[in-house]
């Protein structure tokens, strides 16, 4: 495939972080684990691909969000937000909050329906995406945006709704490769030439154990290889500590265990995504791309089950949206015949058709102290299961 190419700057920028983690490399003897080059890559500071000032969302950055396609996906998913917050206390944190859109489509939202937050965190590790959200909030909504905090970390504790849209697919991820001889970390190292390159040994420690209760299945290539998200289950189990009476709300893309790990995806999920291309080497122009993982619900699930949580739905994209009133949030924007509600409707059928992300994208939600069934759980889904 031929990507678009970088300019001039972006690459010195890129071969800039190349050096920094060539350094950490050597630091570390010479091998470090994947999840520490995905960080590196992703959150160095002023360096990774989410602390860097290049765009990343949208038509000119390197994909689309929901929240980028339509204010439709913020007015469904507020009347879940709402139900939350009845049901616990007037706040929403949203993580990872991308240009600011979501935050802003969601109070204004809830604005109407008479049911605002009486604070809106972000928790958001970039300074640059932390400016852009200000901005877009102050000319979006500057009647609300006072309301919003920007949060450095987790709060100690804390009632309400979480918010997080395509969150867990970007947490830093170990690779696992399952052969005869046994179970191996991928990890990456550098090669007499300087250039990055992949690297495995054998696994220990919480990897090992991990990958031994999945029961990989070994193809006929002799080789396996998959990831493991040990980051997102700490992550729930830190908010399971904090959330005194509340519910997280996690969407993003990704398949039950009894789909993940098929033998047919014997090379795993990962992926890059540049200009809107996707591709599989994570050490092209380390920085400028952003790299993803699927998500493996069950073992979140499970995660924030035995650090006391309820599991209090899971389904589809599609059929939590029509749930929350997607339709009628459509109906809101006039005549079928507009050319508003003809770009709308495209947009929700984006975000509903299985070929598109309605099937793709899962939606779960763990709590605490709120009875169930949750209003985007209720009807019209009896497939999926973790």
């Amino acid at each position: 495939m031929s990507l678009p190419q970088p300019s001039a700057d972006a690459i010195e920028q890129s071969a800039h972080l190349v050096r920094s983690i060539t350094a950490s490399i050597a630091a570390a003897g010479g091998w470090i684990p994947f999840s520490r080059y995905m960080e590196l890559a992703l959150y160095s500071p002023g360096l990774g691909y989410y602390s860097g000032g290049a765009r990343k969302f949208g038509p000119g950055g390197d994909f689309i969000t929901a929240p980028e396609l339509t204010p439709l996906f913020g007015q469904a998913l507020a009347a879940q937000v709402e139900q939350v917050m009845r049901a616990s206390a007037a706040h929403v944190i949203e993580a990872g909050a991308g240009t600011g859109l979501l935050a802003a489509d969601l109070l204004l939202e809830l604005e109407r329906r008479e049911c605002l937050p009486e604070t809106y965190g972000i928790l958001e590790l970039s300074g640059e995406l932390r400016e852009r959200q200000f901005d877009l909030l102050a000319e979006k909504a500057p009647r609300l945006a006072s309301r919003v905090r920007w949060l450095d970390a987790l709060p100690e504790r804390f009632s309400g709704a979480l918010v997080a849209n395509e969150v867990l697919d970007v947490m830093p991820v170990h690779l696992v490769v399952s052969r005869p001889e046994g179970l191996f970390e991928r990890g990456v190292a550098v090669d007499p030439a300087g250039t990055l390159r992949w690297a495995d040994s054998p696994a220990s420690g919480a990897v090992a154990d991990a990958a031994r209760a999945l029961d990989l299945p070994l193809p006929e290539s002799g080789e396996y290889v998959t990831e493991l998200n040990l980051a997102a289950r700490a992550w729930v189990g830190e908010w399971a500590q904090r959330l005194e009476r509340g519910a997280l709300l996690l969407v993003d893309y990704g398949y039950p265990r009894a789909e993940y790990y098929l033998p047919s995806r014997s090379n795993g999920t990962l992926l890059c995504y540049y200009r809107h291309h996707a591709h599989a080497d994570p050490f092209l122009w380390p920085g400028l791309n952003d790299i993803t993982a699927f998500v493996d619900f069950t073992s979140v699930a499970e995660a924030a089950f035995d650090a006391g949580l309820d599991v209090l739905g899971y389904t589809n994209q599609a059929a939590f949206l029509f749930n929350c009133g997607l339709l009628e949030c459509l109906a809101r924007r006039g005549p079928e015949t507009s050319a508003d509600c003809i770009r709308a409707a495209r947009a929700a059928q984006r975000l509903t058709t299985p070929q598109e992300m309605g099937e793709l994208f899962k939606v779960l939600a763990l709590g605490k102290g709120i009875p169930a069934p949750l209003l985007g759980f209720q009807r019209g889904d009896r497939v999926h299961a973790l």
